[in-house]
């Protein structure tokens, strides 16, 4: 697989989670059905689908820039430290979607994030 391919992929999986996210921000699927059924009010869920939200947008727009950096043949080594950092990131959520008390987050947030982490070492990874 290439790493523009496994970008793509990423893009498509942002992509659904990011819409997923304003499902649940506006209430179109209840808050107690995700973040492991831990938020207690509306409140707390805005804010915490507000951080989700912003750093999705983040994510993509970085993996973004990688994709152009790799249509033009440029490194660029912050770009692949903060790669790096999501595969952290969706490594360390892996594991928390394992507790998770909705079978559908367990399912399908280890699912997605497992991936995600994969495919971001894949994208980050220098050739050799």
């Amino acid at each position: 697989m290439s790493k523009k391919r496994a970008l793509k992929i990423m893009f498509g999986l942002l992509g659904a989670v990011l819409i997923y996210h304003f499902l649940i921000f506006f209430e179109f699927i209840p808050f107690d059905k995700v973040w492991a059924g831990r938020l207690n009010s509306v409140e707390e869920m805005k804010t915490f689908e507000t951080f989700s939200i912003l750093v999705n947008v983040f994510m993509i727009t970085v993996l973004i820039i990688k994709y152009q950096n790799l249509l033009n043949h440029k490194p660029n080594r912050i770009i692949d430290v903060l790669i790096w950092v999501f595969a952290l990131f969706f490594s360390l959520n892996t594991f928390g979607n394992l507790f998770s008390e909705n079978i559908l987050e367990l399912v399908f947030g280890t699912l997605f994030t497992l991936i995600a982490a994969i495919l971001c070492v894949f994208i980050a990874k220098k050739k050799k």
